[in-house]
């Protein structure tokens, strides 16, 4: 007998319903489901948990093979949340664009930081403050999201945060600001980099 056929099994003769179970488990019910369906296989922790809650050893859920399986798993999902948290902490430092001197202060070429900028339009400022202040935003919805079990929020967030460092360099190469193009840049390659490895483990 397959794990979901005895998960199906061991819930249904408690009498619970997958929401009860879930409750039980804190999980969502929609792990439940999945993993009632064969769709996916528990963590090593949800494993242990259903194991206890059922006075059931992990043996007697899941088979040698299956237990390879949710190893692998849980590998790939440690290396995308932490290649998520890397990628989420680099928005969060774009932040230090706002303070450092990487900014030509007009027609002067002496390095100013932002708010220090002088003897440029006021909007391109604004956009500068903007994108940066979006970026970093985005960074700290994904330390938040990492934490929680939304594979899908997290792969939107890392596209919108690669999608929002493009847009910084791009921006920041047409109005003339190298310093910052490259920092932009760097961390536009590191995030890159970090999402195809990403890509190699899925």
């Amino acid at each position: 007998m397959e794990f979901n056929e005895k998960l199906q099994e061991l819930r249904k003769s408690r009498g619970l319903t997958q929401e009860e179970l879930a409750q039980a488990l804190y999980v969502s019910r929609t792990a439940v489901s999945k993993w009632e369906s064969g769709r996916g296989y528990p963590n090593i922790d949800s494993l242990k948990e259903i194991s206890r809650f059922f006075s059931v050893t992990i043996d007697e859920l899941i088979c040698s093979e299956e237990i390879l399986s949710v190893a692998e798993n849980d590998k790939k999902e440690f290396i995308g949340r932490y290649i998520s948290a890397i990628c989420s902490t680099l928005d969060v430092l774009t932040a230090l664009l706002l303070f450092i001197p990487v900014f030509g202060n007009g027609a002067d070429l002496t390095a100013v930081s932002l708010f220090n900028m002088n003897g440029v339009n006021p909007w391109v400022k604004t956009v500068f403050v903007f994108i940066i202040s979006i970026t970093v935003l985005n960074g700290i919805s994904g330390l938040i999201i990492s934490n929680l079990d939304r594979p899908a929020w997290n792969r939107h967030r890392l596209i919108t945060g690669l999608a929002l460092s493009t847009v910084a360099t791009v921006i920041f190469i047409i109005t003339r600001q190298p310093y910052a193009a490259i920092l932009c840049f760097t961390i536009l390659i590191i995030k890159g980099f970090l999402l195809i490895k990403i890509k190699e483990q899925f």
